[in-house]
């Protein structure tokens, strides 16, 4: 826990800590998801596609929540 603790406001992207930029990484690709499932009623030819892509998206967002989650704990603990 230490490991993920130092790497939570250590390493840094810019000003913001990876804590933050994994944050923001899960909330775009969750937005992404909701995205590629309403974009399938404007387009038609992205239909058969669009579930796949929800798919992929969010399991690619969970893993980042977990990821964020787990940084956010190791502060605490």
């Amino acid at each position: 826990m230490q490991t993920l603790s130092n790497w939570a406001y250590g390493i840094q992207w810019g000003q913001l800590p990876l804590i933050a930029v994994v944050g923001f990484v899960t909330y775009g690709l969750f937005a992404l998801a909701a995205l590629a499932m309403v974009s399938r009623r404007w387009l038609r030819r992205f239909t058969k596609t669009a579930f796949k892509l929800h798919k992929t998206l969010a399991v690619a967002g969970f893993v980042a929540a977990t990821f964020h989650l787990l940084l956010g704990v190791s502060l605490y603990v």
